[in-house]
């Protein structure tokens, strides 16, 4: 099969990483044809200049739009591409090399209406960003949800690095107005209309994460709001694992009162686990300083999460609110 590839960006107010993103553009070693569309999301910080210097390099199309969040913006850009297979990325990433000619060449063999990557931490990034970034991605904090090798079927792919075909596109209707929480969302209607979605191996991107602590905090609260609302709207895609940091919080707790009252060999199974956390992430990112980096964000990871979960999950699972009506912060118009 021949594919006519769009990719698909939207951005606000982040001119600086388009041209990051752009610059990682011109290093594919990928030898077709294909479409880079830019949908500026109402921005007062336009990219236009930074786009026009790359346009003589690669095929841009550039459209500027009053802000509409990232979903719909998705659509836009969706809507004036001219491929037949689109593939969404955040504009705070970068593409290594073999990225495109990896997805060509995996649709040809194995195609599927909708895929997703991981996403990683370029050597290039701030400790604070790869101290997140482990603790978004481990195995022993989210499970491997955004991606690994043994996830190759009902994956739902994150919108950071998102393939979908165009007839997906048109069946679906695209992403919603809620935000966070868009993609997943798409992923679930997209195989309730009959598609298949797949995790791609070695389709990673370099995520960025243009973040603070308190960037963090806020991002991973949304996250914890938006999952109870998911769960209602597609109830067989609810797993245990979405209440697991709800969990953390419940354990550290108990773990310090048992400890107060009790003693302090309750402590015991709470500080194995933050030794796990660190010298994990310490060997990963070969820096100690990430590694107490990374126990950082596991706290305001799950602590965040956890009670923004209950919260949600109070609101909208026990007493039957409407979610745009309890979240409005959550939906755009």
């Amino acid at each position: 099969m021949n594919f006519s590839f769009s990719f698909i960006i939207p951005v606000y107010n982040r001119p600086e990483e388009v041209k990051e993103l752009l610059e990682s553009f011109t290093l594919l070693d990928y030898n077709k044809t294909f479409e880079i569309v830019i949908v500026e999301d109402g921005s007062s910080l336009s990219s236009e200049t930074v786009v026009n210097q790359h346009s003589e390099k690669l095929n841009i199309s550039y459209y500027y739009k009053k802000n509409s969040g990232p979903g719909l913006s998705r659509n836009f850009g969706m809507e004036k591409a001219t491929g037949d297979y689109f593939i969404i990325l955040d504009s705070d990433c970068l593409l290594p090399p073999h990225y495109l000619s990896t997805v060509d060449s995996f649709l040809e063999k194995n195609y599927y209406d909708c895929y997703g990557g991981a996403d990683t931490a370029h050597e290039s990034f701030t400790n604070l960003q790869k101290a997140i970034n482990y603790v978004m991605t481990s195995f022993f904090t989210t499970g491997g949800i955004r991606g690994n090798k043994k996830s190759v079927t009902n994956f739902e792919p994150r919108s950071f690095n998102m393939g979908i075909s165009k007839r997906a596109f048109t069946k679906t209707g695209g992403f919603g107005k809620i935000h966070p929480g868009e993609d997943p969302d798409l992923s679930q209607r997209i195989a309730q209309n009959g598609f298949k979605t797949t995790f791609l191996p070695n389709a990673y991107v370099f995520h960025k994460r243009r973040i603070s602590w308190q960037k963090f905090y806020i991002q991973v609260k949304k996250f914890g709001l938006v999952r109870p609302i998911l769960n209602k709207w597609h109830p067989k895609a609810s797993k245990i694992t979405f209440w697991f940091p709800l969990f953390f919080v419940f354990f550290v707790l108990i773990s310090l009162a048992l400890s107060l009252i009790v003693s302090w060999i309750m402590l015991i199974p709470l500080l194995l686990y933050i030794l796990l956390i660190f010298v994990d992430s310490s060997i990963k990112n070969k820096s100690i300083f990430i590694g107490l980096l990374s126990v950082v964000a596991l706290f305001i990871q799950f602590f965040g999460y956890g009670i923004a979960f209950l919260k949600s999950t109070f609101y909208i699972g026990l007493l039957k609110r409407d979610p745009q009506k309890q979240f409005p912060t959550l939906f755009f118009n």
